[in-house]
Parts: C-alpha cells; sequence; structure tokens
C-alpha cells in the first residue's frame, strides 16, 4: 500500500470511506480498507471531514487514525500469505483465544508497532522471528 507521501496514503483511506457511503463500486484493496473502516466508527467524522493534513502527536495521547488502520491492513496480509512465516497461525489461535479476530489484530498491533520501532531505532530491517514470538507469548496457554 505505497503511495508515495502520507498525505496521498491518507487520501486513499478517505476516498474509499466516501466510495463506500455513496454506494460505489470498490476495487479489490478499497474493499479491504473499506472492511477495516467499517470495524473502526470512531474514526468516520475523521473521514467524512477527509482531515489528511491532520497530525496525531503520540505525546498528546492521540491514536493516529490512519496508522492504526493501515496496521490492521498489514496484519491481514501478512495472515493471508503467512508471512512471516507462523503469523497466520498464531493469527488463529489469537482470534479463537479472544474469541474476535478483529479483537486479535488489536492485540497483534502492539507487537507489529514494538517490531517496528525496534527496526527503526537500529537502523536494521524488521525481526521477523521477533515479530511473530511476542504474538505467541500473547497466545494463552
Amino acid at each position: 500500500m505505497l503511495y508515495g507521501d502520507r498525505n496521498s496514503m491518507r487520501q486513499v483511506f478517505v476516498d474509499a470511506f466516501r466510495k463506500t457511503r455513496d454506494g460505489k463500486a470498490l476495487s479489490p484493496m478499497e474493499q479491504i480498507i473499506a472492511a477495516v473502516i467499517s470495524e473502526h466508527p470512531e474514526y468516520h467524522d475523521i473521514l467524512e471531514a477527509g482531515a489528511v493534513n491532520s497530525d496525531y502527536p503520540v505525546e498528546q495521547g492521540r491514536t493516529n487514525p490512519f496508522l492504526h488502520m493501515a496496521m490492521h491492513i498489514t496484519i491481514r496480509e501478512q495472515v493471508s500469505i503467512d508471512r512471516p512465516a507462523g503469523i497466520a497461525a498464531a493469527w488463529r489461535q489469537l482470534s479463537l483465544q479472544s474469541g474476535d479476530s478483529h479483537r486479535a489484530e488489536h492485540l497483534m498491533l502492539d507487537c507489529l508497532a514494538e517490531m517496528l520501532l525496534q527496526a527503526q531505532r537500529d537502523g536494521m530491517l524488521p525481526d521477523e522471528n521477533a515479530y511473530v514470538d511476542a504474538v505467541g507469548r500473547l497466545i494463552q496457554m
């Protein structure tokens, strides 16, 4: 889901939201985006306003809705191709345990964010094994 700059990527979410609202046909990727958007009604006002230029500073306790939804999409793509290896099985187990696949994704988001942050800090590629291990630790034995 690479679209160049931050606002262009965010506009893809806004466009998918508006097309869904207006009953227009969606591309396969827009269908995935629309599904994630439908699970996050708390972001609908932001999407309706087309607020692609807004900042969401963590220091102010604000969640970046675009990043949050993009991470859901990332997890769904990972699960669909089982990459990193083992993530699909871990997601299935976590979904069963939590009773809801969306809830499982929310649990996995922190693991994904930590992996990406660590890679950025270290100037290295993300450690997929550490990510799968972290998700695995979420599963109650």
